[in-house]
Order: C-alpha cells, then structure tokens, then sequence
C-alpha cells in the first residue's frame, strides 16, 4: 500500500472515529443524532461531489444531505460502523447511480440503529461505566488518586478501540461486499432491511410512548384498558404514533405537533381519558 493511500485510509477512519464521538453535540427531539450523522458523513459527501458550479453534482450533494437528515438514533461508538458502512454505500452509490437504489443506504442505517444500540448500550453504559466507576469510586474512597484516573482510563480505552476500528469495519464490509448487491439481490437486501427497520420502529412506539386509559365501567367492572390490550397491546399508543405520522406527512411543524401532545395529555388527562 502506497504512502498516499495509507494517509487516505487514515484520514477517512479518524473521520469516522472523531466525528462518531461528536453525534450528540446537536442532539435534537425531532430527529435526535440526524444532524451529529449529517456531519460524520459530510466529508464523504464533498469527496464524492466537490464540484458546486456544477449542476448534477450540486443536485446530487443535495439529495445526500437530505437523505441524511433524518431520524436517527444509536450508541456513538457504534455509530462508528454505520458511518463507514453509510460513506461505502454513498460512494457505490456515485459510482454506480442507475443500478444503486439511494432508499437503501437510510433503509441499512435505519435496520442497523436498533441492533448497535442495544450491543453498545449494554456494553458501555451497562457494563464498562459500572465497573470504570465503582473500581474508581473504591478507590477514591481511600483516598487514592488513581480512582479518577483508572475510571477515565478504563471507561476510555475500550469506547476509543471500538470506535476506531467499528468506523474501519463499516467502511471496508461495505466495499467489499456492496458491490456484489446488484439487481435483484439489492433489492431484497433493501425489502429485508425495511422489514427490519420497521420491527425497529415499532419496538420504539411501544416503548416509548406509554398511553393507557383509566376508564371502568361500574356496572359490569370491565376495564377499557383490559379490553384493549386484548386486541392489541399498545392500541393507543399506536394510534398516537399513527396520529402524528399522519399530521407529519400533512407537514405540520414540530412546534405545533409538540403544542398537541402537551395540551392534548393535559386535557385528557383531566378529563379521565388518558392517564
């Protein structure tokens, strides 16, 4: 390997490693890490089209960068990895645009958020930080100076090995095997990630939004909530998310949509609807 393409390979793994730690620094409500991710691969991006007195190219770098102004939420040392794989499919993409479906590159992120959060939160947050703090805590207790440094050490050392080579990993995977996805192949690899996007996004609905409903009724004791968990459990909070997602498709802003879940649950929670 040449000097030159040894000091491109560095360039392009820091990027993925640096800018996968910074994810959260414009972290939103609406769409969470979309802009952290916007600025992880917008290098990438003006690689790929540097070109801006050009038409095609300025159209091209546009559609990029609102394909990747979406929703998306995930582990920052495992972002890494959909990083680099996101930068592979992008240049697969510029490389190759009449047979590369663009869909694919956000329905890939969008099925890998739920896989590399669940193995980075667990990790990180569930394993290394309990066992970098309480050994540092232990030892700070006794008034040593080492319980602060071998907390930072230990909880820095494994996020900063993963990152580096999650970002490596992404990127090479990517190339080497995106290329082999074409026709029909690359179609059901982006009918399988739908799939699996979709799983994703349910398993969010039903997590993070909680609405259940108080309402009895006396005479017969039955309680609503009962009844509706028995045709679907998360009836309500489904129909919330649908809710919104029909009014975010009839672009209503942010602003007003936050206005109608906050007075909203406050109405119907005073009412006896909602609790």
């Amino acid at each position: 390997m040449s000097v030159d393409k040894k000091v491109s390979e560095f360039r392009r793994n820091w990027q993925f490693f640096w800018r996968s730690w910074a994810i959260q620094c414009s972290w939103n409500y609406e769409r969470q890490m979309d802009m952290g991710f916007m600025y992880g691969i917008a290098p990438t991006l003006e690689r790929l089209y540097p070109d801006e007195t050009d038409p095609r190219q300025l159209q091209y770098k546009k559609e990029a960068y609102r394909r990747h102004m979406v929703f998306y939420n995930c582990t920052p040392q495992t972002s890494a990895f959909a990083l680099g794989l996101a930068a592979s499919m992008e240049e697969e993409l510029a490389a190759d645009r009449d047979n590369f479906n663009p869909d694919t590159i956000n329905a890939v992120k969008t099925s890998l958020m739920g896989p590399l959060s669940g193995v980075g939160d667990s990790f990180f947050q569930g394993t290394i930080r309990v066992i970098a703090f309480g050994l540092g805590v232990s030892l700070a207790q006794r008034g040593s100076i080492l319980g602060p440094v071998l907390a930072m050490l230990i909880s820095f050392i494994p996020s900063w090995i993963v990152t580096w080579f999650a970002g490596k990993l992404g990127y090479t995977m990517g190339a080497k095997y995106l290329n082999k996805l074409q026709g029909g192949l690359m179609d059901r690899l982006m009918y399988i990630c739908g799939i699996v996007g979709l799983m994703v996004v349910g398993g969010m609905v039903a997590s993070m939004i909680g609405l259940t409903t108080p309402i009895t009724f006396s005479a017969t004791g039955l309680v609503l909530q009962d009844i509706l968990d028995t045709i679907i459990p998360g009836l309500l909070s489904l129909c919330a998310a649908m809710g919104l997602y029909f009014l975010v498709r009839k672009q209503i802003k942010s602003t007003y949509l936050l206005l109608i879940c906050i007075v909203g649950g406050i109405v119907f929670n005073a009412l006896g609807i909602l609790a």
